[in-house]
């Protein structure tokens, strides 16, 4: 296996102008990115190239808890394993439109991020850069702010980080600040100021007093709770009822997505991958506690620099729930809370799912087996 790691930032933001004619500027290569993905499709050659399995899968992720299944199927060598003769090459990623505008350009085959970047994705080519294949991870993202900041009212005039624009806590921060009644652009400006900031420095700005709180995933929001004093002002678990998904409480944050492409030449190193991904969550969901920080720990150090303090650690795991379920019924409001936030263009996401290979490896929907995870009327399963 080959590792590449992408998408770290040494250099601090100093100014919110630049910061988001930046984050502007990545989100216009997403969409150059997807009309190229749409363009090679459309390819009589590329549809015509010999089927098989691939030489090489080139897997993207984030050193973050929430891609715990990534961070466990790599370092455990569930995936190298799944994939047999197939090279796994990896790279890790700071926020999913990062990983998208990789995808998308070809530089990687799939990755695992959050629902929102896939939307984007699919949207801007029409249906025909990516397919979600798999869940990996529900709950684990927090707003976390200051401890003087106890209400929605306390943040006008505040200062607020995600991730990356258009990610997936980016589009739940800006969507939540709306129902608040408060107004965002995505150059900085209005009644609340979000930066999209790489997630360490944000803990680095938060801890100097230049950031109010943050809308982030774990183990971000608790390392911002347990090492900087931070307090939990919206846990987004309590904004999901279970409409659509039956399941309240579980949001999703984390899905495995596939290039349309390389998925349509290689479809059993995509099976591979799954196979692989399933034993990595099944393992999350079944090992000791223990052993499970460890694992963890041990790919966090190899992939992000350093390892976790149990504490946080600990915390962050306890805010997560490991599924392969991508909760296909929640992408509506998804959909939906992007286009409002500005993040996003309306779209038609019918399509947006393929879990056929997911339900065959998982067994779901077989005669002794559970009910088929659902694609919601978004796709095949």
């Amino acid at each position: 296996m080959r590792r590449i790691v992408a998408g770290e930032s040494a250099v601090p933001r100093r100014r919110r102008a630049i910061e988001a004619a930046l984050a502007i500027g990545l989100v216009l290569l997403i969409v150059a990115g997807a009309v190229v993905a749409s363009n090679l499709s459309r390819n009589p050659e590329a549809e015509a190239a010999a089927t098989g399995p691939a030489a090489e899968l080139r897997l993207g992720y984030f050193g973050n808890v929430t891609h715990a299944p990534a961070l466990v199927g790599v370092n455990k060598g569930f995936l190298a394993e799944a994939l047999g003769s197939t090279t796994l090459s990896t790279e890790t990623f700071n926020a999913g439109p990062a990983a998208i505008e990789a995808l998308n350009a070809g530089a990687i085959d799939a990755a695992y991020l959050g629902p929102n970047p896939a939307i984007n994705s699919y949207a801007t080519s029409r249906g025909e850069s990516v397919r979600v294949i798999a869940g990996a991870a529900a709950g684990g993202a927090q707003l976390v702010v200051k401890p003087g900041i106890s209400s929605a009212a306390d943040l006008r005039g505040k200062t607020l980080a995600t991730p990356q624009l258009g990610g997936t806590q980016d589009v739940a921060l800006r969507a939540w600040l709306a129902a608040q009644g408060y107004k965002t652009s995505v150059d900085g400006s209005g009644d609340v100021a979000i930066n999209p900031t790489d997630n360490a420095q944000t803990l680095k700005l938060f801890q100097d007093g230049k950031l109010d709180g943050a809308w982030l995933p774990e183990p971000w929001a608790s390392r911002l709770v347990l090492q900087a004093g931070a307090r939990v002002l919206v846990d987004e678990k309590d904004l999901w009822d279970g409409t659509g998904t039956g399941k309240p409480g579980q949001f999703p944050t984390t899905v495995l997505i596939v290039n349309q492409q390389f998925a349509a030449a290689h479809p059993e190193t995509v099976q591979a991958l799954l196979a692989g991904h399933a034993e990595a969550v099944a393992w999350l969901n079944a090992a000791p506690e223990a052993e499970k920080a460890q694992v963890i720990n041990a790919a966090l150090e190899e992939d992000a620099g350093a390892a976790l303090p149990r504490n946080v650690l600990d915390r962050a795991l306890a805010n997560i729930t490991f599924t392969l379920d991508p909760l296909a019924g929640s992408y509506p409001r998804l959909l939906r809370d992007g286009v409002e936030a500005g993040t996003t263009k309306e779209a038609d996401i019918n399509g947006l799912f393929d879990l056929r290979a997911l339900n065959q490896v998982s067994g779901a929907g077989a005669p002794s087996g559970a009910d088929p995870i659902s694609a919601a009327g978004l796709g095949q399963d």
